[in-house]
């Protein structure tokens, strides 16, 4: 008799690791995958911090746009032919939200017409404001902006 309770009593306790689940092993694997190519929370100005996803991403857009167009259009630029094209500026905002020039592409008759064109985006560039900076996993992390500029000039 004791042997029989005894050998219930090993099968009882060894038996609970059968229908026990570890759920915590499982969700800390899938927890661990980090895409780096995305972020959580997308850069944006002080106008903008209220406002949720989508409609933060479109005022980022429409402010960066509009600062960079109004500091470009207070410059006098004088040209041969008339020019219609668009040029990409490719920006970094850095982990405590400051600008960056990184690259202009830019076509070899608006680099002819407008020799100065670089340095105007420089500058403009440079008075942007500081901006609150993207964030992944609660943590500040520098992006980058791809900046679609068109150039629409007349004689």
């Amino acid at each position: 008799m004791r042997v029989l309770f005894c050998f219930l009593l090993v099968i009882c306790c060894t038996s609970c690791t059968y229908f026990y689940s570890d759920k915590n092993s499982t969700q800390q694997s899938l927890d661990t995958i980090i895409n780096f190519n995305k972020v959580d929370v997308f850069p944006s100005f002080l106008e903008c911090k209220d406002k949720i996803d989508e409609a933060k991403t479109s005022c980022f857009r429409e402010t960066i746009h509009k600062k960079i167009a109004a500091n470009l259009a207070q410059h006098h630029l004088e040209i041969k032919k008339p020019i219609d094209e668009f040029i990409n500026v490719e920006l970094e905002i850095s982990t405590e939200g400051k600008f960056i020039l990184k690259k202009i592409n830019s076509s070899e008759n608006i680099r002819e017409q407008l020799p100065k064109l670089d340095s105007l985006l420089q500058a403009s560039v440079n008075s942007l404001p500081k901006i609150f900076p993207a964030i992944k996993r609660g943590i500040p992390v520098a992006s980058q902006y791809s900046l679609p500029i068109r150039i629409q000039l007349k004689e």
